[in-house]
């Protein structure tokens, strides 16, 4: 490795399918034993992204480099890299030892160097005594994990992950998050991930890039994109976010008032600490879990207090989300619930901690 340490990079990278422009003109890196999720709705460039990694689809424009080689004109079988789908892709008259073994083969590795390394995966993915079997008689998690098994047996330099849980249970899904994340830990392989579900990005995640329209919106670390949003989209697609039209009304002891469209002032924290004129345009995120709601609260310093009623409850078991009018604004909430959730038609105030008010700036996205 050269002094970049960095297992994949992008730079100036576009695809091009006639006159539609799929990915803009994208500059990535993914740091060496990293986990990086590529994180957006269908349609949105990130697929393709990950299928120019592999060499499925040619970039238009830009480089591809995997361990600083530049891998452009390399084709898929020489560039080191194990992929796993969302299908699996499992040989069905094929053992799962054979399954396992298929790219060893073709790696001129000796007969006693892959029964060794098949077991050595098998046992990682913690099916050992599968090696006879047939995909048929696998349940969907365990052909997941053979798929895995086969995608890390020859030590690719990185491991590409399309949506490979979507096609799971939820209660499997789970699992599989789990153990996909102590295979990555374990083996240390830099790998990229995609998915449209925020959870899986955020629970896996050394670095997540959210994408839309083909176009890096934010990249960082799970706790910066959740809690840091800098485009509208980032904070909507994100998450359960509060986004709210105002002007800068003044300054407050290192917050700023925000006079809201359709409603009061809000206290937020200046967090990058720029001047902001009075009567500047901005939008005003508020994560749902952020709003706190009570019978009473009285404001502390850097607090907000509005009185609003219960619309609409949304049960959830361990939390509730709330649906709130307050004056002409509607508002939602997300908040665990001791014993039993507000009722509809219940008046409660919300607090409002200016540290948790992001300030976006007011022209759309």
């Amino acid at each position: 490795m050269g002094e970049t340490n960095n297992a994949v990079e992008l730079r100036d990278v576009v695809k091009r399918f006639g006159e539609v422009t799929a990915v803009e003109r994208s500059n990535l890196s993914v740091p060496e034993g990293s986990f990086v999720t590529f994180l957006g709705p269908s349609g949105c460039g990130k697929t393709t992204t990950l299928r120019m990694i592999a060499g499925l689809e040619a970039p238009s424009d830009g480089d591809i480099l995997v361990r600083e080689r530049r891998v452009n004109d390399i084709p898929i079988h020489r560039r080191n890299l194990g992929l796993v789908f969302q299908s699996y892709a499992l040989f069905p008259h094929k053992t799962v030892f054979d399954n396992v073994a298929f790219g060893l083969k073709y790696r001129r590795v000796s007969g006693d160097d892959i029964r060794r390394r098949v077991r050595e995966a098998l046992a990682l993915v913690k099916l050992p005594q599968t090696e006879d079997r047939f995909p048929s008689q696998l349940s969907g998690g365990q052909q997941q994990r053979i798929a895995l098994a086969r995608a890390i047996v020859f030590e690719p330099d990185v491991l590409l992950l399309d949506e490979p849980l979507s096609a799971l249970d939820a209660n499997l899904r789970e699992e599989m998050r789990i153990e996909l994340k102590r295979i990555q830990r374990e083996l240390g392989i830099s790998t990229v991930f995609v998915t449209h579900d925020q959870s899986e990005a955020l629970a896996l995640s050394d670095k997540v890039v959210v994408m839309s329209d083909g176009r890096i919106e934010q990249e960082g670390t799970p706790e910066d994109v959740y809690n840091e949003p800098r485009t509208a989209f980032v904070a909507d697609f994100l998450g359960n976010s509060n986004i709210l039209a105002g002007r800068i009304a003044g300054d407050a002891g290192g917050y700023v008032r925000v006079r809201l469209d359709d409603g009061p002032e809000i206290l937020a924290h200046a967090r990058d600490g720029r001047a902001r004129p009075e009567g500047e345009k901005v939008r005003l995120v508020i994560r749902a879990e952020k709003l706190l709601l009570a019978d009473r609260h009285d404001a502390g310093e850097g607090e907000t207090v509005l009185d609003a009623r219960v619309a609409t409850v949304d049960y959830q078991g361990q939390a509730a989300r709330y649906l709130l009018d307050a004056g002409p604004l509607s508002l939602q909430a997300i908040n665990p619930i001791d014993r039993h959730p507000f009722r509809e038609g219940t008046p409660v105030q919300l607090r409002i901690r200016g540290e948790d008010c992001v300030l976006l700036d007011g022209a759309a996205d």
